[in-house]
């Protein structure tokens, strides 16, 4: 007995053309996409400064004009301390300690 996935005959001709209906119209919007003039920083401009100032929302600081990014580093922030706080409570002890397993400790 073989573990293969089982596809459904009728629905693979329609799923292939949806797929390269998809890869059209991504392909046309890609190349008639018009992008703005490239614009660099300014001679006496701190690129790092620049992007630290737009991550914190002081964009008036900033050497260079930009955006102010403070929402997204605060999403970014809350997303990350949701991972460390869980990778904490998966390698919680059942005791409650967090060391790591010894060998012979089970």
């Amino acid at each position: 007995m073989t573990s293969r996935p089982r596809f459904a005959e009728d629905a693979t001709f329609s799923r292939g053309i949806a797929a390269v209906a998809l890869f059209v119209v991504m392909a046309a919007v890609f190349l008639t996409a018009s992008f703005g003039a490239p614009a660099g920083f300014p001679a006496d401009a701190s690129i790092t400064a620049t992007i630290g100032y737009a991550l914190i929302g002081l964009p008036d600081l900033a050497g260079a004009p930009t955006e102010s990014f403070l929402a997204a580093f605060e999403l970014i922030d809350l997303v990350l301390v949701a991972a460390l706080v869980g990778a904490v409570m998966l390698a919680r002890r059942d005791d409650g300690s967090i060391l790591p397993l010894k060998r012979g400790d089970e």
